[in-house]
């Protein structure tokens, strides 16, 4: 059957200030929609993906009417919903018979309301891709019944049906690795400047799943039992050695926390010793999970740099998102990066529930005291799918306007700040990091390369527009509910 992946089409200034987008625009390697991508080819079908980062839509149009797509798969994140029902639409009104279905974190969390927002929609599916699209496709092309095909909601005589709910995947090794070769030019696929070492780089996850239990943070098994499913470490470093065969340089190893279990982090990092593999890499991981004599091993085996949940630098704050952390283990973890010789990332939240005016400063203060070499200054976000945004109204009002689920657009504004605040202190956490003379000094310093130039110059217009600019980071929010 032939199947079309669409990720819809979108523009930087869509996700970042456009005065700024050029120093945080990133395009990630999708490897939800690549595993798909595998599995459909495995099982026999034909595969054509497009990417809307890319393409414009009346592109991501033409080429699937132009490919005969018999069902396409649209994948839609909070912010992108209203882009994908726009190309479900444009699909439809083209193409009559097309079997349309989405996934991804929007539809995952809001299942019925997908297919109630648009009739172009005729199914969604609702966790884990990789057997559920491959049992779909295989049940139209010989005409059998959606019943049977758990983790699927579909509409049928213009009923909504709803499947049983579907099981994780445990055995990981066996779902096969995404279908990078779809992607074209992989040197599109790069992260922002100054975060990355070498290219093209390659995105890889060695693990599904957390067993964390943050306030704000989306997970597919979180109303379910909690925990990791790891891939083994033979399967992982199989598909490391790949990629490096088809010309990647560097690896981000994107699992939500690369470390937790610390014997398995340790073998990855002695296996790629092992097999003498050249190339860089970089993983994030939890402070309570990290200590000295791993993060050392990490460098030894071409880590260049970690990041490092931060969040805040109030104890307070940290305990109400569900952290499980303390500011003394921050510390001490960027502490034990830094003497490692690995670069130091830190991301930090603004709009935590409770969290007021000067406890954000606090916060700003602390991540300069910390000293990483980046540092991030988000508006927390509670996507769809998780506790804060089904709890909101005990801490704030939420922004129903998808667009603003960006980390940028503070959809979230809990009762102790305003939406004027947050971006205000945005601006001000970026001004004060980035402004202070031995942050400026240590980057002039570290240039080493034409890529290391480029990173500057971009960080340092941007670094201006901080300075220049009144409310870059302000976005208006039209409609409220509590």
């Amino acid at each position: 059957m032939k199947c079309v992946l669409i990720i819809p089409s979108w523009r930087p200034e869509d996700i970042f200030p456009g005065k700024t987008a050029a120093s945080q625009i990133n395009y990630w390697q999708p490897l939800g929609t690549l595993y798909v991508a595998a599995s459909l080819k495995k099982a026999g079908h034909e595969v054509l993906f497009l990417n809307g980062a890319f393409l414009s839509e009346k592109e991501i149009i033409e080429q699937s009417i132009a490919f005969n797509a018999e069902f396409a798969g649209i994948y839609s994140t909070t912010f992108g919903w209203p882009k994908a029902l726009l190309t479900t639409w444009k699909l439809r009104q083209k193409n009559k018979s097309l079997f349309i279905t989405v996934g991804g974190p929007y539809p995952i969390a809001m299942q019925e309301k997908c297919l109630k927002d648009s009739e172009a929609i005729d199914a969604v599916v609702t966790g884990e891709g990789e057997y559920a699209v491959v049992e779909l496709v295989n049940m139209l092309e010989n005409k059998g019944s959606l019943h049977c095909i758990s983790g699927l909601y579909f509409r049928e005589k213009g009923q909504i049906v709803q499947n049983k709910d579907r099981d994780f995947i445990t055995e990981l090794d066996e779902v096969p690795f995404p279908a990078r070769e779809l992607l074209g030019d992989f040197e599109k696929y790069i992260p922002p400047p100054a975060t990355y070492k070498r290219k093209p780089v390659a995105v890889v996850m060695t693990s599904r799943g957390c067993n964390r239990n943050c306030l704000y943070c989306f997970q597919i098994d979180r109303k379910r039992e909690k925990g990791i499913r790891y891939r083994s470490v033979a399967n992982v470093m199989d598909e490391v050695e790949l990629c490096l065969q088809q010309g990647y340089k560097e690896i981000k190893f994107i699992d939500d926390t690369f470390a937790a279990d610390y014997k398995r982090a340790e073998e990855i990092a002695g296996e790629i010793l092992k097999r003498k593999l050249d190339f860089s890499w970089f993983a994030s991981a939890c402070v309570n999970q990290v200590d000295l004599p791993l993060l050392q091993l990490f460098k030894k085996a071409g880590c260049w740099a970690i990041l490092l949940g931060a969040e805040s630098g109030v104890q307070k704050d940290l305990n109400t998102i569900r952290k499980g952390i303390t500011t003394a283990q921050i510390e001490q973890s960027v502490k034990n990066a830094q003497k490692a010789g690995l670069k130091v990332f830190t991301p930090f939240l603004f709009g935590i529930p409770g969290q007021t005016y000067e406890d954000a400063l606090e916060s700003i203060d602390f991540a300069c005291r910390l000293n990483p070499d980046v540092a991030n200054f988000h508006a927390l976000t509670p996507f769809p799918g998780t506790d804060l945004y089904d709890e909101h109204q005990k801490y704030g009002t939420l922004s129903s306007n998808l667009q603003h689920y960006t980390y940028q657009g503070a959809a979230f504004v809990p009762h102790t700040l305003t939406r004027e605040q947050i971006a205000g202190l945005r601006q001000l956490a970026f001004r004060r990091f980035y402004s202070r003379p031995s942050y400026l000094f240590r980057r002039l310093l570290a240039l080493r390369s034409y890529t290391d130039l480029k990173a500057a110059y971009t960080g340092f217009t941007s670094l201006i527009r901080l300075w220049t600019e009144k409310n870059l980071f302000r976005r208006e929010v039209s409609q409220l509910k509590s």
